[in-house]
C-alpha cells in the first residue's frame, strides 16, 4: 500500500483539521489504498518542523498558540517555508497559507518551488488558481506532478472534479453560482427585514463574515472563484479583472420587500457563460431570482453551482461553501486523485 509523506505548508484551520483526520482516522485512508504521515510543517507563528519518520501529530495538535517548534526535533522558530517545500522529503506539499488575493502570494511561489521541486501540490487558495492556474498547471505537467485545487472554489463540494468526471461528453455552456455563503446568508436576513449593516453585523458574530467583509459584501471573493471555473470549465483563459464585479452593498430593505412581493430573491450570482462565437464572458452582480431559478432556493450560508448543459440542461450541485473539516475533504480528494493518477488509472 502506498503511503505518501505530506508537508503541511500553514497550520491554520484547515491543515489542522487535515492532520486532525489523520491522526484520528487512518482507516478513512487505507479504506482508499494509501496511508499519509505528515513529515513537516510550517506556520508563521509555530515556525517549522521537519521529520523524515513522520510528526507525532498528537503532540503539535496539542501545542498551544505561542508555543514554537523551535525545542523540538528538527524544529525552527522560523517558518523556513522555501526550504521545507524544496527539501523535505515529501511527496505532496499541501498549501493552505494566507494569501493575498490581488498576487496570489505566497501561495504562488510555495506551488512554483514544489512543483519545480518534483513534488505534488494540493491547495485550497483562490488566488493562485485564479491569477495563475494555467501557468502553474503547465509546469507541474513539465515537472511530471499534479497540481489540484479542488476546494478553491467551493470548499469541499466537488463542483470542478464533478464537472470533468459526471459530466464527461457533456458540453458545458455556462455556470452560474452562489458562491459565498456570507453575502447569501445576508441577503437571506435582509428577508426578515434586517438592514444590510444590521445583517452583516449577526453574520460576522456567527463567524460567517470577517471583521473587514468588504471581499464578501463586494464580490470580490467571487471573482476570483468566477474565473477559476470560467477557465477551467469553458476553456477561457480571463483574469479576476475581466470579470466585472458589483456586490450586494447597494440593495436596500425595500429592493428585498419588492422582490419577494413579486416571487422572486435576490442572490449575489457569479456566472460565466460562453458566446456564441466562443468567447466566454463572467460576471459577479445581484439578480432578482424567479422561484422557478435552480438556485433561488439555496439559502444561508450554503453554496451552489448550476452547470449549463448541451443535453441535460441545468444541472445544480449545492453544499459547504467554507469551514475548516469540509475544506480538509476537499484535500483530500485531491490527494485520492493523484493517488488514482499514479496507479495509472483514467483521471480528468
Amino acid at each position: 500500500m502506498a503511503t505518501y509523506s505530506l508537508a503541511l505548508i500553514g497550520f491554520g484551520g484547515v491543515n489542522r483539521a487535515l492532520a486532525e483526520l489523520i491522526r484520528d482516522e487512518p482507516e478513512r485512508f487505507v479504506a482508499l489504498g494509501f496511508e499519509l504521515k505528515v513529515v513537516a510543517i510550517t506556520d508563521l507563528g509555530f515556525g517549522s518542523l521537519v521529520q523524515a519518520d513522520g510528526i507525532d501529530l498528537g503532540a503539535v495538535l496539542a501545542m498551544p498558540r505561542g508555543a514554537s517548534f523551535a525545542g523540538l526535533p528538527g524544529g525552527s522558530a522560523e517558518p523556513r517555508n522555501e526550504d521545507v517545500i524544496k527539501n523535505s522529503p515529501a511527496d505532496i506539499v499541501v498549501e493552505a497559507t494566507f494569501t493575498s488575493p490581488i498576487d496570489g502570494e505566497p501561495a504562488v511561489s510555495h506551488v512554483r518551488w514544489a512543483v519545480e521541486a518534483g513534488k505534488h501540490v494540493v491547495t485550497t487558495n483562490k488566488g493562485p488558481v485564479a491569477l495563475h492556474g494555467a501557468e502553474l498547471s503547465r509546469l507541474a505537467e513539465q515537472n511530471s506532478v499534479r497540481f489540484e485545487f479542488e476546494g478553491s472554489v467551493m470548499s469541499g463540494t466537488p463542483v470542478l472534479r464533478l464537472a470533468h468526471t459526471m459530466l464527461a461528453g457533456l458540453q458545458v455552456k455556462g455556470v452560474q453560482g452562489i458562491l459565498n455563503g456570507t453575502s447569501n446568508y445576508v441577503l437571506g436576513q435582509m428577508e426578515t427585514g434586517l438592514s444590510l449593516d444590521e445583517a452583516v453585523s449577526e453574520a460576522q458574530a456567527l463567524g460567517y463574515a470577517e471583521a473587514d467583509p468588504t471581499a464578501d459584501i463586494g464580490g470580490s471573493d467571487v471573482r476570483l472563484k468566477v474565473a477559476i471555473l470560467a477557465n477551467e470549465l469553458l476553456g477561457a483563459n480571463l483574469t479576476p479583472g475581466d470579470v466585472a464585479t458589483k456586490g450586494i452593498e447597494d440593495i436596500t430593505p425595500d429592493d428585498v420587500a419588492r422582490a419577494l412581493a413579486e416571487g422572486n430573491r435576490w442572490k449575489l450570482i457569479g456566472q460565466a457563460v460562453r458566446q456564441e462565437d466562443g468567447t466566454v464572458t463572467a460576471s459577479v452582480c445581484t439578480l432578482a431570482l424567479p422561484a422557478s431559478h435552480p438556485l433561488a432556493g439555496i439559502s444561508g450560508a450554503t453554496n451552489a453551482v448550476s452547470f449549463d448543459t448541451d443535453l441535460l440542461g441545468h444541472v445544480t450541485v449545492s453544499g459547504p461553501g467554507a469551514g475548516r473539516t469540509e475544506t480538509a475533504y476537499a484535500l483530500i480528494s485531491d490527494i485520492i486523485a493523484i493517488n488514482t493518477t499514479l496507479k495509472g488509472e483514467v483521471h480528468a
